[in-house]
């Protein structure tokens, strides 16, 4: 048997003692921002810290060196993995000026970038830190697609050692219900 809202009523007090480092995974999606932003109000409410973590998955760098090796430029001056972990730190402070500026004033956010798969540099990440929770968006894949590539938040939860909250984006309206909601 589940445990209720009561329960969780009951051990508010409690939680904000124990939730004060808060790690907020993101690709920079739409369906991302949802997480994050879950991730920066519960923060709030906490008065915990988030930090907003994004990887710089081998896949881009494989992309990159394709490009690398077409280009008349050395590859040797290049330092492809540096520079994309550069470009997602830049990307990384874009996306949070540009969705969160509403809600940065009032809670302590780091940014951080790094190289790897997601789903384990997430996990490093939430133990090295010693993190209390982890807020992640699901992008509800199904089918062929999730079979394939497997859901990051779905590993993450399965190895992570904190709590890990997902957050299921709401969601998206369809036109005929916007245009009947105008007339």
């Amino acid at each position: 048997m589940g445990r209720g809202l009561d329960w969780f009523q009951g051990q508010e007090e409690g939680l904000m003692d124990k939730i004060k480092k808060i790690l907020a995974p993101t690709d920079f999606s739409k369906l991302s921002q949802a997480g994050v932003r879950y991730a920066i109000e519960f923060a709030q409410a906490m008065g915990a810290e988030v930090t907003v973590y994004h990887v710089v998955g081998y896949d881009e760098i494989m992309h990159y060196r394709g490009d690398v090796e077409d280009s008349v430029v050395p590859p040797y001056k290049l330092h492809a993995p540096y520079q994309l972990v550069h470009k997602g730190e830049l990307a990384l402070s874009r996306f949070i000026k540009y969705n969160f500026s509403d809600l940065t004033p009032q809670v302590k956010i780091r940014e951080k970038v790094e190289l790897g798969k997601a789903h384990q540099k997430i996990v490093e990440e939430a133990n090295k830190e010693e993190l209390d929770l982890i807020v992640i968006s699901t992008h509800g894949r199904t089918g062929l697609s999730h079979m394939l590539m497997g859901s990051v938040t779905e590993k993450v939860v399965r190895t992570a050692d904190c709590p890990v909250l997902s957050i299921r984006p709401p969601p998206e309206k369809k036109a005929t219900q916007k245009v009947a909601a105008a007339g």
